[in-house]
């Protein structure tokens, strides 16, 4: 870190400010891969790693060496409290601590190690791995160390049921049915573990599993939990009633389902639980790990490894397609201005990057969006390297967007396929989710096997927000009757504090940053009262520092938009969103590019430890190692061209 003493007076005009976009777009430069696309790591907590190290012992397959690494990481990020957080400094969680335990065990660390003995402590205290969540319950159960009773029912069934049916794997968000789909092969054939170190967990338990009558205790959310839990209760003995013929039937219609997405080596769904239940389901079915089907589902999974060489750690999935375009916007912003340096030879590195990009744009595969919208052409990009079966609208919009910005004719054709896949993907109530229109049955959410509360993909703000910014930037009159929906969604899901809900990105700063970015391109004006109380709640959290900081704790009740220090990320999307609302010349907003400035090491970087997105609120968080990387190079530099600007408008929706 630097010690920068400027005065805020002189920061929009000083060197110190074009030295820091200078060194951050030299950092982004660097890590620019040879084809020109950008990925940075994505790490989510304790459980991916824990997860694949069981996956290993599951199938024999141990890579002792790796394994020794995963260990390495698990026992650093073990925290104080004994047990395993879902983001940096958080609390402890049951599953997290149960799997870490479980994992550190299998790897051959001695119970009685003072970690291990403190881990243990913790998971008793709270509770025992009885309490643990479905998901670590399936887990246990492939080990044996809970009886199948301890899982709800999800017959296999299920996937004969058409989208009308109530409980259709087609009513719930693509992550669920493609996790689901293979786990619920799992749960009809029941394999066993190899388990080749005979281990166990069993001292995890307050009381012995065989003798716990309920494993469904809830809490429940609503009424609908209650009845859900008796429809097990008669789902469960009833199972062994269905037909044979049937039940295999059922088996066939899931593996041919999993197989027609698999994907090739970036697996089903591209996501960690889904490509690991598939190598699993293929193992239970008998089918040879030489076979290509399962051979390419286990290569899938490991490609997720990143390794430090002492330390390594399993991702949940990568992000390259967002994290090029993200990194585009922030270089193609940091080469344009009166003061830009090396505009030229940015520009040229930057349509690398776009040329990548439309490369991958999905052209040629109706995915499982199209059981909504079977006449929609596909047009949208995934944000995987592939993953042809689920692009999804936010990717879509900020890769549209950024190969507008560029202006190339050349890419008129990519961005109107983006603009009509994105129009037709718009939900009833004018808003958009993530990967499937209209996603938002919430009954489903209150059946036992969603306990995480995150079985849908119903619209929120923040994906919206960016499919308005998008629309708005293309500017069609045609999309006026669109793009006004989608503003009556946004206005009525305003927090009564003035913030924005993030369902995506930690949390209200990001979501508030991302509804300021459309309002603005729509052309709302900046006295419009909702942005006038968006404008005072930025104020209103800003850190004493000048900076910006909110953590995952906000989306289990704390404070929103507060933390105990200041973050990069969070202070870059507190300043784009005040100038996106016309502060540009704010104090507030001079104070946060001076944090960013003084904040920067001498190499170019900034550090950022806490997490700073979502998977699903209150039970899966990301880490995304490039936001603390391209989103201060986007403010820095927004701020320092808006100083210039003769409209007071952000001309661009992003």
């Amino acid at each position: 870190m630097l010690d920068r003493n400027n005065s805020l007076e002189n920061v929009a005009n000083n060197d110190l400010l074009e030295t820091a976009i200078s060194r951050a777009q030299n950092v982004l430069a660097e890590r620019q891969q040879e084809d020109g696309h950008w990925v940075f790591e994505l790490e989510a907590d304790a459980t991916i790693p824990a997860e694949y190290v069981l996956l290993e012992h599951f199938l024999d397959r141990i890579d002792v060496k790796l394994e020794q690494k995963i260990g390495v990481y698990l026992r650093r990020i073990q925290g104080d409290h004994g047990g395993w957080p879902l983001y940096h400094d958080g609390d402890f969680n049951i599953s997290a601590s149960v799997k870490a335990y479980f994992a550190l065990k299998a790897i051959g660390d001695d119970i009685n190690a003072p970690h291990m003995k403190r881990a243990r402590e913790a998971i008793l205290a709270h509770g025992g791995a009885e309490t643990t969540n479905v998901f670590t319950r399936f887990q246990m159960a492939l080990f044996e160390e809970v009886p199948w009773r301890a899982t709800p029912a999800m017959p296999v069934e299920l996937v004969l049921m058409p989208k009308q049916a109530l409980f259709s794997v087609w009513n719930m968000s693509y992550w669920s049915r493609t996790v689901v789909t293979p786990l619920v092969v799992l749960a009809a054939l029941k394999p066993k573990a190899v388990n080749p170190h005979n281990i166990h967990i069993q001292e995890l338990f307050v009381e012995p599993p065989e003798q716990i009558k309920d494993w469904i205790k809830g809490p429940y959310r609503s009424y609908w939990g209650h009845i859900f839990k008796r429809l097990d209760q008669i789902v469960r003995p009833s199972e062994k009633f269905i037909p044979s013929k049937l039940r295999q039937l059922a088996i066939d219609k899931a593996v041919k389902f999993v197989e027609k997405r698999l994907n090739g080596e970036d697996g089903l769904g591209a996501i960690y639980p889904a490509m690991a239940n598939s190598v699993m389901m293929f193992r239970a079915l008998g089918i040879s790990d030489d076979d290509p089907r399962a051979k390419i589902a286990w290569e899938s999974v490991r490609k997720l490894i990143v390794d430090y060489g002492e330390e390594a750690y399993c991702q949940p999935c990568v992000s390259p397609v967002w994290d090029t375009a993200l990194s585009g916007h922030a270089m193609i912003e940091s080469a344009t201005g009166a003061r830009a340096t090396n505009s030229q030879e940015t520009l040229q590195q930057l349509d690398k990057g776009l040329n990548w990009l439309k490369d991958r744009q999905i052209l040629d595969v109706k995915g499982d969006w199209a059981i909504n919208n079977p006449n929609l052409e596909s047009g949208g990009w995934a944000f995987q390297y592939n993953n042809a079966y689920y692009p999804d609208v936010d990717d879509t919009a900020v890769a549209g967007m950024l190969l507008h910005r560029r202006g190339d004719s050349a890419h008129q054709e990519s961005i109107e396929r983006a603009r009509k896949w994105i129009i037709g993907m718009q939900s009833k109530n004018g808003g958009w989710g993530a990967f499937d229109i209209d996603n938002n049955k919430d009954f489903l959410n209150h059946i036992p096997f969603a306990d995480h509360g995150a079985l849908l993909d119903p619209p929120t703000v923040d994906v919206t927000a960016r499919c308005v910014s998008f629309l708005a930037q293309l500017d069609n009159p045609e999309d006026k009757a669109v793009i006004e929906r989608a503003i009556k969604y946004m206005r009525a899901e305003q927090e009564p504090a003035g913030c924005w809900f993030g369902r995506w990105g930690t949390n209200y700063i990001y979501g508030t940053w991302s509804a300021l970015c459309a309002l603005n391109a729509v052309g709302i004006s900046h006295d419009d009262p909702a942005i006038k109380r968006a404008v005072d709640w930025l104020l209103y959290v800003q850190r004493s520092d000048g900076g910006w900081g909110e953590d995952e704790a906000s989306y289990e009740g704390a404070p929103a938009g507060q933390y105990h220090v200041s973050l990069p990320s969070q202070t870059a999307w507190a300043i784009l969103g005040l100038i996106a609302a016309g502060q540009q010349k704010h104090p507030a907003v001079e104070r946060g590019i001076q944090w960013l400035i003084n904040h920067q090491n001498e190499d170019g970087e900034w550090q950022e430890d806490p997490y700073n997105a979502v998977g699903f609120p209150k039970v899966f968080y990301l880490r995304y190692h490039g936001y603390r990387q391209f989103f201060p190079l986007l403010a820095l530099s927004r701020y320092r061209n808006m100083q210039s600007s003769n409209s007071g408008r952000v001309e661009v929706g992003f």
